[in-house]
């Protein structure tokens, strides 16, 4: 086995801006694209075009919130760091375990994910997908053992071949379009267009897991310019997605969940099906590989900040990469897999618990946006309209509402033990 240090040597920097790019958009164009345009479609009719127009501009302040804040306060702790200088050291840790603590829930559902649609090409069972899900977890987690430099030009790769894909189905689509599906333009009322939108907000979430990266940035003004041009290709991506999905009426009448399946195989045929395997597979890794990556590093800023095990920071020798987070990682991904593979928790309800801990996070950053970029205009307005979204999303997650509570009261009780005087007893 390697020899593992800790972590006074730092991290490296190797991210220049095309790595930063492909980053952000595998962190943030996720599984939401093969099933959140039928989806809306099917809510709010032909009227959910005008959705995807409206959370693709709401969403940018977001993206640069976090983007102005990692160029300005770069640092492997990402929100949690923003959080920290804005509002102190408690806020800022709560925030970083927020985060922390969603990705190993979170990944081993997006890999699950992937592994289903490869599974329905192979008619494979629950051992075969799971079997392929712990495969793209542990391939995710040698790419980033072996050095962010790596996995980015893998994600580059990545990312090019998804944003191929897209655009193959797009084109695939368009001889199939007819303006005859535009009409009626809203079936369900104006309201429905409000509750299509509420359903868009996960295609856009992600924005923050590369701020844990941008200690590793070249330059740090490669974060906010990566926000603009990813923002840009991700809402072309999305809404020329959503916009032939409602051309060709790919929803509907039980076809919605394979709506983007059902687009490509009107002109490619059966072998559309591979595509989109091939597409959700892609996906899943590229997602994946950036949020593993966030969360090693925030395990190891956490570890350094003395509110996280000490193995937590522990680096690699040669490759200088936070191996006491990727360790945490793979020890709660082998449980979380088990749980879902022997239906002790469903995906569905899964799910909802890293949604509550990941808007805790983006309330965090919003708030210390806020704070720390109110010497700039638009770094002011927009961490306020990314706080008003966030904010106004939160009331509806439900019992999963409590887990960020949860999180909370744990990192208090490992706060305070691992305060107490040696030979202490606790009362």
């Amino acid at each position: 086995m390697k020899k593992m240090v800790a972590h006074s040597a730092g991290l490296t920097k190797t991210l220049g801006l095309p790595q930063i790019v492909a980053l952000y958009i595998g962190s943030v164009l996720g599984s939401g694209v093969l099933l959140i345009p039928g989806m809306a479609a099917e809510t709010a009719g032909p009227a959910s075009i005008l959705a995807w127009l409206l959370m693709s501009v709401l969403v940018l302040p977001m993206g640069i919130t976090m983007g102005l804040l990692s160029a300005r306060y770069p640092s492997s702790g990402g929100v949690s760091s923003f959080v920290r200088k804005a509002y102190g050291d408690r806020f800022g840790t709560m925030t970083g375990w927020f985060f922390l603590l969603s990705v190993p829930l979170g990944a081993p559902i997006v890999s699950v994910t992937g592994a289903h649609y490869i599974g329905v090409l192979f008619n494979w069972g629950d051992t075969q997908t799971y079997i392929c899900a712990a495969l793209i977890l542990l391939t995710v987690l040698w790419m980033n053992l072996i050095g962010l430099q790596v996995a980015a030009r893998l994600q580059t790769i990545v990312i090019s071949l998804i944003v191929s894909i897209l655009i193959l189905a797009v084109m695939a689509a368009i001889p199939h379009a007819s303006a005859v599906h535009f009409t009626p333009f809203v079936p369900n009322g104006w309201i429905s267009v409000a509750q299509a939108a509420g359903l868009m907000f996960w295609c856009f979430i992600g924005w923050e897991a590369v701020t844990h990266m941008s200690g590793e940035m070249v330059d740090t003004r490669h974060a906010i310019r990566g926000v603009f041009w990813s923002a840009g290709l991700i809402a072309l991506l999305y809404f020329s997605v959503a916009l032939m999905t409602v051309a060709t009426h790919s929803y509907g009448n039980g076809i919605t969940a394979s709506s983007l399946s059902n687009m490509i195989q009107l002109s490619l045929g059966p072998v559309g099906g591979w595509f989109v395997a091939v597409v959700a597979l892609f996906i899943c890794v590229a997602s994946t590989n950036v949020y593993v990556g966030a969360a090693s590093r925030i395990a190891y800023s956490l570890a350094q900040e003395k509110v996280a095990p000490r193995w937590f920071g522990m680096l690699h020798s040669r490759y200088r990469t936070p191996v006491g987070g990727l360790l945490f990682l793979t020890i709660c991904f082998f449980f979380v897999l088990l749980a879902l593979f022997f239906r002790i928790v469903s995906l569905s309800d899964l799910l909802e618990l890293p949604n509550a801990t990941f808007i805790a996070t983006y309330i965090g950053g919003c708030l210390a946006g806020i704070k720390l970029l109110r010497d700039s205009l638009s770094g002011k307005i927009a961490s306020w309209i990314s706080l008003i979204c966030t904010l106004g999303l939160y009331p509806f997650l439900g019992w999963a509402a409590l887990y960020p509570l949860l999180v909370v009261v744990a990192v208090l009780l490992f706060s305070r033990t691992n305060t107490r005087p040696k030979g202490s007893i606790s009362t």
